[in-house]
């Protein structure tokens, strides 16, 4: 039950809700591209074959990375299992930097001037994500309803 309280501890501080919204919405796009073909992405079998033919990446973490950007941007965004949203998202992050993106150096291609985006976008993820794995959801969060019914329901087994 302590893994449990732990995973959806949070505080009701403002900053953790700021990071995991931003986050959340950042990558919402991305994620449903890859899973939906929205914004135009290649969708779930289109990007599954990108990533296992063209890329070479396992079937299973293929999966994963689709999942952690889709799912853990709804995650990010309801405040629910954030923790395990900002990880995979975090994830992710440092894949890319040191599969892709990492050869191509620290800036972004804003004037398409170099062979392909760097990393920093990659970064202010990995340290938003940071702030959520350390802190929480935050205010208006899920995670802070359910921590808020366990420790409840804790206190209520107690007496």
């Amino acid at each position: 039950m302590k893994a449990i309280q732990l995973l959806f501890k949070t505080n009701n501080s403002s900053a953790p809700l700021i990071a995991r919204l931003m986050l959340g919405i950042v990558m919402f796009p991305h994620g449903a591209q890859k899973m939906l073909g929205w914004f135009g992405g290649y969708g779930f079998s289109g990007t599954m074959n990108s990533f296992t033919g063209a890329m070479h990446i396992p079937a299973a973490l293929a999966f994963l990375a689709i999942l952690a950007e889709f799912a853990g941007s709804l995650g990010l965004i309801t405040g629910l299992l954030s923790r395990v949203a900002a990880f995979g998202i975090a994830t992710n992050m440092v894949v890319a930097i040191a599969t892709v993106h990492g050869a191509n150096g620290f800036f972004m291609n804003w004037f398409g001037n170099q062979k392909g985006e760097g990393f920093e976008y990659h970064l202010l993820a990995i340290g938003l994500a940071l702030v959520v794995l350390i802190h929480g959801a935050g205010k208006a969060s899920l995670d802070a309803v359910i921590q808020r019914k366990l420790t409840a329901g804790k206190a209520a087994a107690t007496t």
